[in-house]
């Protein structure tokens, strides 16, 4: 009698199971397909998980699953297989680029707009130029079209959505926003006698957000980290006397006291949004996502006192900010995988999938066409992206940043003088940018 009940519950999950496949199968779209399970072609599509149907906020997944579900109704004969990215960021793309030269790579893949000119130099994308057109071209922001070309202007990845770095200041305390290095200094120790606990706070620690941030200082004097052949030349002048101000800048905030000692460790974004929703910090350094965060965590009447203003520079007329963001690229070498895959970048990710994630575009026609950019903030956002950078296209590009992370973190936690330590950097990189140059001369 028992194994009679044992058998009819183990029937009873079998069929359970089966009832679920079929729903499945008869879904348009599920945590890893878009598409019918038996269309006739597929491919491979990696992509990180919060900007697929997989993302762990409700209303941004069900979005995500009306997109896809209308893409898979456009393309009825393409099942799209889902490959989901973590945010293990640097792991994912290095296994991504040992599988992209053992030739394992999926056939279109999510990729941080910073990782794509190593695969460029590498030979490992397909191009991409035949799905997008002049005006689509066109219409990107000036920093977005040189990270994602090669040398010839073929374009080996769409760069679909970007972000920006900004300037925080709780407007109850800092009224103006300062224009200038010597403003931010002066408004933070106002701030602080006024009763801040910090009066600016930023990442200053060894990691890669600590450069992008803190590029903005060097590139809003005209400087230059490689040159148009590819060569490192931050330690050349008048690069080398920019870098030096920069890092100064940043040094006499945090001798003034107007900077925390504290912030020479600080590498995380969310350090510096939880500072400042806590009341700790009058002014932070932050990216444009966290305009969203500082409003679901504050009452509405401290949030109201929270302003953006662009980076301040050197003088009022020398401003930079900075700009990163995600791509799609295609490893594929079949001319329908990659149509297929570019037709979901176009009709999911190019404007819908900006607007239903709430991220920034890469085009002004997007700021333009959709309500959703029509307020303040995101017109101010639209206006300094015009005068946005990117990280340079370039492999070298990698060792500069490592280096140089350990130059500012040195000076900052006052371990090294900024020209001892900015030598070094200059040394070792240069060491590796001749073994690049033998490398490419022994081919």
């Amino acid at each position: 009698m028992r194994h009679y009940w044992i058998n009819r519950l183990l029937a009873g999950v079998a069929s359970l199971a089966l009832m679920a496949s079929a729903a499945w199968a008869d879904d348009l779209v599920t945590p890893d397909r878009i598409g019918r399970a038996d269309a006739s072609h597929n491919f491979t599509f990696r992509v990180l998980t919060d900007e697929s149907n997989s993302n762990a906020q409700p209303q941004f997944a069900a979005a995500m699953t009306a997109l896809y579900e209308k893409y898979a109704k456009d393309h009825p004969d393409w099942r799209v297989n889902i490959e989901l990215m973590s945010l293990q960021i640097p792991q994912e793309h290095a296994r991504l680029l040992q599988q992209a030269r053992n030739g394992t790579a999926p056939d279109c893949s999510s990729m941080d707009s910073f990782q794509v000119p190593l695969f460029i130099h590498q030979h490992l994308l397909q191009p991409v130029d035949p799905y997008f057109t002049d005006k689509d071209k066109a219409g990107l922001f000036p920093f977005v079209l040189p990270i994602i070309s090669d040398h010839h202007g073929h374009i080996y990845a769409w760069w679909w959505t970007t972000d920006l770095r900004l300037l925080y200041r709780n407007t109850a305390l800092v009224p103006q926003a300062p224009q200038t290095w010597a403003e931010t200094e002066r408004m933070a120790l106002a701030a602080k006698s006024h009763g801040a606990a910090a009066g600016i706070m930023f990442n200053g620690g060894r990691n890669e957000i600590t450069m992008i941030d803190f590029l903005p200082q060097f590139w809003a004097q005209g400087g230059k980290l490689i040159d148009d052949k590819g060569n490192p030349v931050f330690g050349k002048e008048p690069n080398r006397t920019y870098l030096l101000k920069a890092i100064a800048y940043y040094q006499q905030l945090i001798k003034s006291g107007a900077a925390p000692a504290r912030v020479a460790s600080i590498s995380n974004y969310d350090d510096l949004t939880a500072a400042a929703i806590g009341g700790q910090t009058a002014m932070m350094v932050n990216g444009d996502w966290a305009e969203g965060q500082l409003q679901a965590a504050m009452k509405p009447e401290d949030f109201k006192n929270w302003a953006i203003s662009m980076l301040p520079g050197p003088t009022a007329d020398e401003r930079a900010t900075s700009s990163g963001g995600w791509t799609f690229v295609a490893f594929s070498k079949d001319p329908a995988k990659v149509k297929a895959c570019m037709d979901l970048v176009r009709e999911v990710y190019m404007g819908p999938a900006v607007v239903a994630l709430k991220r920034l575009p890469t085009s002004e026609a997007v700021f333009d066409s959709d309500p959703m950019f029509a307020t303040p903030f995101y017109q101010q956002i639209k206006t300094y992206l015009k005068d946005s950078h990117a990280r340079p296209g370039y492999p070298i590009y990698t060792e500069i940043s490592n280096q140089l992370q350990i130059a500012i973190s040195e000076v900052l936690s006052g371990e090294r003088r900024p020209d001892a330590a900015l030598d070094t950097a200059v040394a070792r990189v240069n060491r590796v940018a001749a073994r690049y140059s033998d490398a490419a001369g022994s081919k």
